[in-house]
């Protein structure tokens, strides 16, 4: 029986979500085309002292679409953090040891993700958006600009109310071919879910993303955030994360929004997100002005995220249902 060809594009938590629950479906070709511009934690000492391309999302996936017969203890070993040492507390082992895989072959970052992939027993395909370093930049309505995934992430309390209005990467980096075959040949491209500017716009901003995605004749599907983010989509509602994914697509629209419709937020949560200037995205799709189908549905998690003490980064409390959120895109198909 011929698979369907699915295309996850983004980085982080949330793609290591709806990868975990992709993978169940036998009937499925899958292959997630990754960020490569994160330089916070771990990966800032990935980047500077090591030289290398940043791991830590790569390693996400690569956890995710792990076989489930592979070593259950090389999958927590691969999401282990350390929590004391100098030089190493915060980093994960699964980013040294492609660090290490790295300088075994001789420098080979591509080889040391295939071999990585082979080990962790990887059912599909892992797919850096570029092999060249750059970074990534944000320009602000008010004029300003941030260099850096993590700065902008994290961004200066002055500077988190304003929109950014231009998102790039300097220097222009040169794309991974592999990902433009890969989203040529799709059934459906999933955009999300993550960290709007700084896991899923950086891979459209890479040139030839966008205009791939805009010439394929597969089905488009943006998966919306559950929540606004400090710094990056303050006041947004859904209608703007989609206005603004089909900016970065060159007008092209997308084909479905999965959005979801469950208020499952205790009000403990939704006073901690208050602190850090968020809230639940709103629903103002109803007389949206797009050939986009939104598809309503309850996938978010009824768990609450906790972050280990060692890690040193702002982290989602509240995340997509990895179940639900796959079966929502599966029936897209």
């Amino acid at each position: 029986m011929k698979k369907s060809k699915i295309v996850v594009i983004g980085g982080g938590t949330g793609t290591f979500t709806i990868l975990s629950g992709l993978k169940k479906f036998p009937n499925l070709d899958l292959s997630v085309i990754v960020s490569m511009m994160d330089d916070g934690g771990s990966n800032r000492v990935i980047r500077d002292e090591f030289g290398l391309l940043p791991t830590s999302d790569l390693r996400q996936c690569m956890v995710a679409l792990a076989s489930s017969d592979s070593d259950q203890t090389l999958r927590k070993l691969f999401t282990y953090r350390y929590g004391q040492g100098v030089g190493i507390s915060g980093m994960t082992f699964g980013n040294l040891f492609m660090a290490a895989l790295t300088d075994i072959y001789g420098g080979d970052q591509r080889k040391a993700i295939e071999e990585t992939s082979e080990v962790l027993g990887v059912k599909g395909k892992i797919i850096p958006v570029t092999f060249e370093k750059t970074n990534l930049v944000a320009t602000y309505e008010n004029g300003k600009q941030v260099l850096g995934e993590h700065d902008i992430d994290e961004p200066d309390i002055s500077l988190g109310n304003y929109r950014i209005i231009k998102l790039e990467v300097i220097p222009k980096a040169k794309v991974n071919k592999d990902a433009l075959i890969a989203i040529k040949n799709a059934d459906l491209i999933v955009l999300g879910p993550g960290d709007f500017y700084t896991s899923i716009l950086p891979n459209l901003v890479v040139d030839g993303i966008g205009l791939q995605i805009k010439k394929s004749k597969a089905k488009i599907v943006f998966v919306a955030n559950l929540m606004t983010k400090f710094g990056q989509t303050v006041g947004f509602k859904a209608s703007d994360f989609i206005s603004e994914v089909e900016k970065y697509l060159s007008g092209k629209s997308l084909d479905f929004c999965i959005l979801n419709k469950s208020n499952h937020f205790s009000k403990n949560m939704l006073s901690k997100y208050k602190k850090e200037n968020a809230e639940p995205v709103k629903d103002d799709l109803k007389n949206l002005k797009s050939k986009t189908k939104v598809i309503r549905k309850s996938v978010i998690s009824s768990k609450v995220y906790q972050k280990a003490k060692s890690d040193k980064l702002e982290r989602s409390l509240i995340r997509h249902d990895s179940d639900k959120l796959a079966k929502a895109v599966v029936e897209l198909l």
